[in-house]
């Protein structure tokens, strides 16, 4: 607890900067570029948009670590379901892309025509309904309560029946991880395979090396959190009521630290963006081009002034 009074807040503070300042900015450009969008940049942009979410309720836990869940219980379960959300939505999203990109790689199809923009999008709402629908047990059953392991220490945490506590978990294992996992594995190796035959072109190849490092990030930020989480699973399953406090407590140190880790996943994409992919770069120098114009012209102006000025203290002087 001292650990997390400490470090939970000032990782959660840095992360909610860096974080709202990323995905702002892909927001920004994403918009500015809205005419000339692709089907990847309307998946990026929904992606922004649930890390933003998340990024939101940031404070909320950082507070809950210093001192306690000081908050209502409508914001418990709101900040507990909308972190449901962004995983879900995230996972899906990505999902997603990896199945459009096999199929216009591997079988040369186009899951999303040019000439039907509104398909991308009813996609990509499909995916919010359904995520806000795999939240509603979050809704239900977060609450406020104190931890005696904690000193009585208030906190935002579900409060499920064990019957109900193994369904849901076992739904979010399968459903939020494995099956996605599944499907984005199969999808870039027969990709990848199909790139080693030299017979893509090179805008398309990377496209998909854009997207490889997007789901290699989230795979890097997700999976020791399901790890974890699948481990509190079976031993809470096998032990019930019979669980030993030391292992308990081991089990929800490493689910604080990987969750906390999965969290910084937020500020991970936008510098993703920046350095893996060239349009994305691109269209960041073309927003701030005009900028740097405008710096380095009052730059030059008032490099003008200091040397007007040293001449005419130079002539002040010499007389």
């Amino acid at each position: 607890m001292d650990f997390e009074k400490i470090f939970i807040p000032i990782l959660y503070s840095l992360a909610l900067v860096f974080g709202l300042l990323g995905n702002g900015l892909v927001l920004v450009v994403l918009i500015q570029k809205r005419r000339t969008w692709s089907v990847t940049d309307v998946f990026i942009l929904n992606l922004s948009v649930a890390d933003l979410l998340l990024l939101i309720t940031l404070p909320l836990w950082a507070v809950d670590a210093a001192v306690g869940w000081n908050f209502s219980d409508g914001l418990c379960k709101l900040a507990g379901a909308t972190f449901r959300v962004n995983f879900y939505c995230g996972i899906f999203l990505l999902a997603c892309i990896s199945l459009d990109r096999y199929f216009s790689v591997v079988h040369a199809v186009q899951m999303y025509s040019r000439r039907r923009p509104w398909l991308v999008h009813l996609s990509c709402l499909a995916v919010w309904i359904f995520c806000l629908l795999l939240s509603i047990p979050d809704w239900i059953h977060l609450q406020v309560s104190k931890d005696s392991r904690r000193g009585g220490k208030s906190e935002c945490t579900p409060t499920y029946l064990p019957e109900w506590r193994l369904a849901l978990r076992t739904l979010y294992h399968v459903l939020g991880f494995f099956l996605p996992a599944v499907v984005m594995l199969y999808c870039y190796t027969r990709i990848l395979l199909r790139l080693q035959l030299g017979s893509q072109g090179a805008q398309k190849q990377r496209a998909v090396r854009v997207i490889l490092v997007l789901v290699i990030a989230f795979f890097l930020s997700w999976t020791p959190y399901n790890i974890v989480l699948l481990a509190d699973t079976i031993y809470t399953n096998q032990t019930g009521n019979s669980t030993t406090c030391g292992t308990t407590t081991l089990l929800d140190i490493a689910i604080t630290v990987t969750s906390t880790w999965g969290y910084l996943h937020c500020c991970v994409n936008p510098v993703l963006y920046a350095f893996v992919g060239v349009k994305f770069r691109r269209h960041l120098l073309d927003l701030i081009k005009p900028l740097r114009h405008r710096l380095k012209r009052r730059a030059d102006i008032t490099s003008r002034k200091s040397s007007l000025m040293s001449v005419d203290t130079s002539q002040t002087s010499a007389f």
